[in-house]
């Protein structure tokens, strides 16, 4: 998927821009949890999984939002100066090693700032697995600078 980067002026409120898709592999599933440590049994064993409400073994929520992150810097690869804020984050779905996951991005909010040259973006990711369910949901505040002058 070919995403280019937007400035504070190009990002209009209501677009939605399809930044990717992945492929969770069990192997990327197991190298996350590694990772960052988790030893979650609901993580890790497809058993304990069963025993559970999920009927199986399930993804980290933070790998959900991980990807999915990597996913949407593409957009503002360029123009991105930090962000604010994290806002209303919702898990909807179980996501599973072997599924894959894509995002869309929804511009929900912009206003400039009282620094020339930055704006303040609210991106909405919506999180869909591959029976387009949405799994997952969670708004950006991100400040984005404009244009550089020509």
């Amino acid at each position: 998927m070919n995403v280019r980067s937007h400035w504070y002026e190009e990002f209009e409120v209501g677009a939605t821009h399809r930044v990717g898709e992945r492929l969770i592999t069990l192997e990327d599933h197991l190298a996350f949890c590694q990772l960052v440590g988790y030893r979650v049994p609901l993580f890790l064993d497809e058993e304990a999984g069963k025993q559970t409400d999920y009927g199986g073994m399930i993804c980290p929520s933070h790998l959900i939002m991980s990807f999915s992150t990597s996913m949407t810097g593409a957009l503002f690869s360029q123009s991105i100066r930090g962000l604010v804020a994290l806002e209303g984050a919702r898990f909807l779905q179980p996501v599973r090693p072997g599924d894959t996951i894509r995002t869309e991005v929804e511009i929900i909010a912009k206003r400039p700032t009282s620094r020339p040259g930055l704006g303040l973006v609210t991106f909405r990711d919506h999180v869909y697995n591959q029976h387009g369910q949405e799994a997952f949901r969670n708004d950006k505040i991100a400040l984005i600078a404009t244009a550089p002058a020509p």
